[in-house]
């Protein structure tokens, strides 16, 4: 709004200028810098709408990103062992083209590599069976065209004027084991590859509701849980 008033004041002084005879409109000082205010602050005010810079989300148990959204690396799921009592809780996206480090003397072993236990208790009801003790995949992916990226829980579609990524299932390590964060696993999910060698390590369990605090409903009890991952 000012500064589409400033382009009507000064359209409007410039043309009362032009419709005076040099002779007979003495433009005084303060006319001048008033235009010449106006006028720096035409081209130096208005600045272009700022892009979405885009953002980068993971895409937990997939070697590949959507559709149209950018591959910054695919490699495989790392973490903290299920048999640790402190360190790290969150799950790592490690490259498979890693620049490793020196030898580290002091005995902290904490980066592991992680498995899916989607035996026939802990998989989520619409995920593949062929999963268990095989290692978790992920992609790093860069969407180019949106400034911010929200998981959400209990759904498996966007809210209004939100884009779909993808969706899957909220995965976690057992109750009973060392904690670890929530993440969105897709409901496609793959493995790195065939090996399927009961290591452990860090682990991936579906997880359930569980009625109480949790109100029900809305929610369902001992059910898994859904997620989608969107942006904006």
């Amino acid at each position: 709004m000012f500064l589409s008033y400033l382009v009507v004041v000064i359209s409007a002084n410039m043309m009362l200028i032009q419709s005076h005879d040099c002779n007979d409109y003495d433009r005084l000082a303060s006319d001048q810098s008033l235009i010449d205010m106006m006028t720096h602050c035409l081209h130096t005010c208005i600045k272009p709408a700022a892009s979405a810079s885009g953002v980068t989300y993971v895409r937990w148990g997939k070697k590949a990103c959507p559709k149209g959204v950018e591959l910054v690396y695919t490699g495989q799921v790392g973490g903290n062992s299920y048999s640790n009592k402190g360190g790290g809780v969150n799950y790592l996206c490690l490259p498979n083209d890693p620049e490793n480090g020196q030898t580290l003397s002091r005995d902290n072993d904490q980066l592991f590599g992680a498995e899916y236990q989607t035996g026939s208790y802990h998989k989520p009801s619409k995920m593949t069976s062929n999963l268990f003790n095989k290692e978790v995949t992920c992609a790093v992916c860069y969407q180019r065209k949106r400034s911010t990226v929200l998981m959400i829980p209990g759904r498996q579609t966007c809210y209004k004027g939100w884009t779909f990524e993808y969706t899957g299932y909220i995965m976690s390590d057992y109750k009973d084991y060392s904690s670890k964060e929530y993440v969105c696993v897709d409901k496609d999910a793959e493995a790195v590859d065939n090996k399927t060698g009961d290591e452990n390590g860090a682990l991936f369990y579906g997880v359930k509701t569980k009625c109480g605090s949790l109100r029900c409903p809305p929610y369902t009890n001992a059910v898994d849980v859904h997620c989608v991952v969107c942006t904006k």
